[in-house]
């Protein structure tokens, strides 16, 4: 990361969002401001998500709800354009992902319901600084994210199975790492699991299903927390006609600081 960038305010960085010139992950930028996962569906699929969310608090910390076709926030940050300041969305169409565009204004539609949900980007600050490595941030690349065999409470039309995000942890840290993100629900809290990948269902750490791998090294232990993505799981399972989301680690920046984070799904 650039010096030039990691100074960014977040309404600066989302202004070159907005403008088209910046387009990568969001991982370690604007430490101590909440980061958020962004899922869109219309309308008559938003009381389903709404639903996913109150009974999967874990994954799916809910910070912010917009009205159908409003695209403005006014929690998360005041007045942002959810159409163009996250760096890259995906686009779905019947549960497959068809295009990765950095800007959704051509798509917007006067039923799109949009919804905001904490990231574990906002606890990576709070893990350094307490001493804690995040290992993706000193590559330079993407947090790994792996679907587990673990299942979500099912809501309406969605379901799916629980992703999650992984960070090796040395093993003389990991109690560490486990409270200070259990201090941090909207962004998703103490891990779900640690150590053998295999019980929960992930065969090889080298291959995560929504992102790059990172080095583990010898005694480290891999940690997982409950990821934002999990939503896009659920699509591809449930296939909604269309539905946004972001990309992998491309995450909103808002204006709020991480440990101020207020859930509307407070047992998350």
């Amino acid at each position: 990361m650039s010096d030039n960038l990691s100074s960014k305010t977040p309404k600066e960085l989302r202004a070159l969002m907005a403008a088209g010139r910046f387009s990568e992950q969001t991982s370690g930028l604007c430490q101590d401001y909440a980061q958020a996962n962004l899922v869109i569906l219309p309308k008559d699929w938003a009381f389903d998500f709404l639903l996913f969310t109150l009974r999967n608090p874990k994954p799916c910390p809910l910070i912010e709800v917009l009205d159908p076709g409003e695209p403005y926030t006014s929690i998360m940050a005041q007045e942002a354009d959810v159409r163009k300041e996250l760096p890259r969305y995906r686009v779905w169409r019947d549960g497959v992902v068809v295009e990765e565009p950095t800007d959704i204004s051509s798509l917007w539609r006067d039923d799109l319901v949009s919804f905001f949900l904490g990231c574990s980007f906002g606890f990576e600050d709070a893990l350094l600084k307490g001493g804690v490595p995040v290992r993706h941030q000193e590559m330079g690349v993407t947090v790994p994210m792996y679907e587990t065999t673990l299942p979500n409470q099912k809501a309406g039309r969605l379901g799916g199975n629980l992703v999650v995000s992984m960070r090796p942890i040395p093993p003389e840290l990991v109690d560490r790492a486990d409270k200070i993100t259990g201090e941090l629900s909207g962004a998703h809290g103490a891990p779900v699991h640690k150590g053998d990948p295999a019980q929960i269902g992930i065969q090889d750490l080298g291959k995560p299903d929504f992102s790059g791998p990172v080095t583990v090294n010898p005694g480290e232990v891999p940690v997982f927390w409950a990821c934002g993505v999990t939503p896009q799981s659920a699509l591809i399972h449930a296939k909604p006609p269309f539905a946004i989301t972001h990309a992998p680690g491309h995450m909103f920046i808002g204006d709020i600081k991480a440990d101020a984070v207020k859930l509307m799904n407070p047992s998350g």
